[in-house]
């Protein structure tokens, strides 16, 4: 058992760097759980409570306050279970003796189907990435990144930080680092393998220029001058609203997330087995790949809508 800490704050980051030595938690979801335990934090104090003091009541109170805002049930249901991460954590520590946030029920979040793009529309994107970019080099990259993207279904994160060790050899498959660290192995297409050889042909030149001029090597296929030396997550989302444009395609519909949905929901309709699927996606659960099951159920109720004869109504005489 341990005391616990006096301020709020110190039970934040305590639980934090608990989450990312203990279960490997990713730096986005270390945030998302510091921003959501803010919030929590600012509202107990204005209550003249704490994360020490609060009772489940207090709790209840904080998130039906979340509703008054406006917050919608998936932010609800968010802020809710990182308050009872937060409490197993304290209760596990010694520093309380509850969870008070164990046993509420939460909002739920509403199921909503993902976005995507048809296969027409990914053969334009990744024809615009072959055209975008100031020089030969960034035209190279951006195609490899789009191939990979489409072939693979990788998070994002996981694409702009592949190390390009992962990626030697001309590879039929890759394994890639996952959330929670769970490693996974996805096979690359034939397309892919092209674009990522030319693209390794011109990353060795690259490297090997900055070497010649005393700058010391990267380990990322795909490098960055940010201080995690690669590409960053926000400069990719970037890059494909450009290819987006350029491909006659509304911007807003297009991310590397529906694009991860595009290749989940065109296997599916291919004929890919859900299991299969729910493996290259690194999914823990078969029931979060389920869901591009309603997405081509959806798709075909629309063609049937749209081109069936009996669907069509007739004018009244």
């Amino acid at each position: 058992m341990t005391v616990a800490p006096r301020a709020d704050s110190q039970w934040i980051s305590t639980f934090l760097e608990a989450a990312a030595a203990e279960r490997d938690a990713a730096r986005n979801t270390r945030l998302a759980y510091g921003r959501d335990l803010s919030d929590a934090m600012g509202w107990l104090a204005r209550q003249g409570k704490d994360f020490a003091t609060a009772s489940r009541a207090d709790v209840e109170a904080y998130i039906v306050s979340c509703e008054a805002e406006g917050l919608s049930k998936s932010t609800r249901a968010r802020r809710l279970s990182a308050l009872r991460q937060l409490y197993r954590f304290a209760h596990e520590e010694g520093w309380r003796d509850d969870n008070p946030a164990l046993r509420i029920k939460g909002p739920g979040a509403t199921q909503r189907l993902p976005k995507t793009l048809t296969e027409a529309e990914v053969d334009r994107l990744l024809a615009a990435a072959r055209d975008l970019g100031r020089s030969p080099e960034d035209r190279l990259r951006n195609r490899c990144l789009m191939e990979l993207l489409y072939a693979t279904g990788l998070r994002v994160s996981e694409l702009v930080s592949l190390p390009v060790a992962a990626v030697r050899g001309d590879p039929r498959m890759i394994l890639v680092r996952g959330k929670g660290g769970k490693e996974r192995m996805v096979p690359l297409s034939a397309p892919a393998r092209a674009a990522l050889a030319e693209w390794l042909a011109t990353w060795d030149r690259m490297e090997d220029a900055a070497r010649r001029k005393g700058r010391p090597p990267s380990r990322h296929l795909f490098p960055g001058s940010g201080s995690a030396g690669h590409l960053t997550r926000q400069h990719f989302h970037l890059l494909v609203k450009d290819m987006a444009v350029q491909a006659g395609l509304s911007p807003s519909r297009v991310t590397p997330h529906i694009l991860r949905h595009a290749f989940a929901t065109h296997l599916l309709a291919g004929g890919a087995d859900l299991r299969v699927i729910q493996t290259l996606l690194g999914h823990a659960d078969v029931a979060t790949t389920e869901i591009y099951t309603h997405v081509l159920d959806e798709h075909l109720k629309e063609l049937v809508l749209e081109h069936h004869p009996l669907a069509r109504v007739s004018p009244k005489a």
